[in-house]
């Protein structure tokens, strides 16, 4: 009985130590926002867009979500090689994702010039 018990409890217990599942999909999402801030010149923003762009195939593959933020930042890289189509629907994508960034997007969406 006791054995019993103690087997269950370190069932629990390991059961608890799993690492839990990410509803989005990172990629190399926080390494491009790093590099963008310290190391502008290593990694130019076309190659920023690059990596981001093969993380939207990874997550699309694998039927995830991108995470808060994601879109912005990809716009924000789209409108500093001049893409500003691509870049206003990168922002408007993150709004239509995560309304409570509304307020932030709309300010960056009146910066984007229309072509």
């Amino acid at each position: 009985m006791i054995r019993g018990i103690l087997v269950l409890g370190a069932g629990t217990v390991l059961a608890g130590c799993a690492a839990p599942q990410s509803r989005y999909e990172w990629g190399s999402y926080e390494e491009v926002v790093y590099a963008s801030y310290l190391a502008r010149d290593d990694v130019p923003a076309e190659k920023q867009v690059e990596l981001l762009e093969k993380d939207y195939q990874v997550a699309r593959s694998e039927n995830k979500r991108m995470p808060p933020g994601w879109h912005a930042h990809l716009g924000y890289l789209y409108y500093q090689v001049g893409r500003s189509d691509q870049a206003r629907q990168e922002l408007m994508t993150e709004k239509a994702e995560f309304p409570e960034s509304a307020v932030f997007v709309d300010r960056l969406l009146a910066n984007v010039k229309n072509p």
